[in-house]
């Protein structure tokens, strides 16, 4: 029968008998898989031969760098999320990305790619896969017919991400799908920030959406993870090459990764409700100059992100009227999120971005990050307490 999320996020990819009647999937602590005698091998051996000429088998683990049962777990938890045939888990999100990239490219391939993604996505893209001749084309893709504009007869793959990281840019799916079909690119998205909670782009049409699992889907700020999810035969090409370079995911990760997910649901409804009134404050305080948040009328993407959303997620960027050193000091004013790089948990975290990126300020600048600009990660405590605490940051600077 069909499930809704939350009930999924808690049971699906999970047998109801588990080993030792165990609640909670159990941690296989183990690198390597053993055989009981050579009949089993050559057997196991002739299910990965029919698996490989596309068989629909499930084999057994053998060792630890292919597959775990505790990761094979996670693995199904995540593709009934997300709608998708398979999950793979690896070690982080740009494991996931890279060895993604590396699976559906070749020499010679062409690669469009938003502008505005997650900066080691971007490196990745134009410093590493050009030395193994593989050309991107970075783009924006707010531009009315930008991305038709890239396509080139070489081209193999589209990768967007949505909403953006850190101006919050909402990707029209339904245009996005229609050009890379019409050209037979594949498509793939960076689906961090939305989660399955808000957006599902492969009912869309979107061939590939991945997650850096570290965030949202885990929510504590405990673990790193990364999931590639998709249709099967995609899947199966990206899991050989995960096999040879070696980013799978651990067990540990895994297990916390399944703890994490089954409050996704309450999690992300919880901080959408407040992000959205830190928002709403926030854009009507003189001290800040503009809010990035596409749940605000304000939003260029407003009307693209209520089409295909439901819900707006947890991180609202703004910028503090006074620039860079006015913005620090409002930073260091905050009393309830933690500063650092990352975003996704129950705990409020902030940011001035550009100064994780660069001190010169012409390397900031060429990233598109503006010196004032604040990503504010709301977690999961009272909006009337993180509003305070705002409000008297703010009011004293």
């Amino acid at each position: 029968m069909t499930r809704h999320l939350s009930t999924q996020a808690v049971h699906a990819g999970e047998d109801k008998h588990k080993p030792y009647g165990s609640l909670t999937t159990p941690i296989v602590q183990t690198s390597t898989y053993t055989f009981a005698d050579t009949a089993e091998i050559l057997e196991f051996m002739r299910c990965k031969a029919a698996r490989t000429a596309g068989a629909d088998l499930a084999l057994r683990n053998e060792y630890g760098r292919y597959s775990n049962p505790t990761q094979s777990v996670a693995e199904g938890k995540l593709a009934a999320l997300e709608g998708g045939d398979r999950a793979l888990l690896f070690a982080t999100g740009m494991a996931a990305i890279t060895t993604s990239m590396l699976a559906l490219l070749s020499s010679g391939d062409h690669v469009v790619m938003a502008f505005d993604c997650y900066r080691r996505t971007r490196e990745f893209a134009t410093s590493f896969l050009k030395r193994w001749g593989i050309e991107a084309t970075l783009i924006s893709f707010d531009r009315s017919g930008a991305l038709a504009g890239a396509i080139r007869p070489e081209t193999r793959l589209i990768f967007c991400e949505s909403p953006t990281n850190p101006y919050l840019r909402v990707v029209d799916l339904v245009q996005m799908v229609a050009v890379a079909q019409e050209h037979g690119i594949t498509t793939m998205i960076d689906s961090t920030f939305a989660t399955p909670v808000n957006l599902r782009p492969l009912t869309y049409g979107v061939d590939l959406v991945m997650h850096s699992a570290s965030k949202y889907l885990a929510g504590h700020n405990d673990l790193l993870a990364g999931t590639v999810i998709g249709p099967r035969a995609l899947l199966d090409r990206i899991e050989y090459v995960r096999g040879v370079m070696g980013g799978v995911g651990g067990p540990n990760d895994a297990y916390l990764l399944l703890r994490g997910i089954k409050t996704l649901d309450l999690r992300v409804r919880r901080q959408n409700e407040n992000a959205m009134q830190v928002a709403r404050y926030l854009e009507e305080h003189p001290s800040v100059e503009r809010v990035h948040y596409p749940g605000l009328p304000s939003h260029p993407d407003h009307e693209v992100a209520c089409a295909q959303m439901s819900g707006f997620g947890g991180v609202v960027s703004f910028e503090i009227a006074g620039g860079k050193e006015r913005t620090s000091r409002f930073m260091d004013r905050l009393k309830l999120p933690y500063i650092g790089p990352t975003l996704g948990g129950v705990e409020s975290i902030a940011q001035q971005q550009a100064l994780f990126v660069s001190l010169d300020p012409e390397e900031r600048r060429a990233t598109g990050l503006r010196d004032n600009l604040v990503r504010y990660a709301v977690g999961i405590e009272d909006a009337e307490d993180l509003i305070d605490d705002l409000a008297q940051a703010l009011d004293g600077i």
